[in-house]
């Protein structure tokens, strides 16, 4: 499980990650990535009605929040990552789920990198 000082819990962190960020979609989710402070980084989960039933939802969450924990190292300092899942989500195999938010990851931590080289 992911640690509870990695987790994002205030609205506030949500909305900065949200509305700042970059964005990289994928079917099955999207992943807002804003980059401020340097603080550890956080991240946070938003899996809407659109997605299922409470049991769904909370399946969909667990296996997300288990993704990210190997995956939040990958994540430079002062990181405010949001997950949101989308309806397809509920009926995707573990394996394809972790595919997207690799993918997702990948394409936002490039572009920060060449965003980076000409700044340099």
């Amino acid at each position: 499980m992911l640690s509870r000082g990695s987790r994002m819990r205030r609205g506030e962190e949500f909305a900065l990650a949200i509305k700042r960020g970059k964005r990289a979609g994928r079917p099955t989710l999207v992943v807002h990535l804003n980059i401020s402070g340097d603080a550890a980084p956080m991240v946070g989960f938003v899996v809407s009605r659109a997605v299922g039933g409470a049991v769904v939802r909370n399946k969909v969450k667990r296996r997300l929040r288990h993704l990210m924990r190997d995956r939040l190292d990958r994540l430079p300092r002062g990181s405010l990552l949001v997950v949101r899942a989308n309806p397809p989500a509920a009926s995707a195999r573990y394996e394809y789920l972790a595919a997207e938010l690799d993918q997702a990851l990948d394409r936002l931590l490039r572009r920060r990198e060449s965003s980076m080289d000409g700044h340099r």
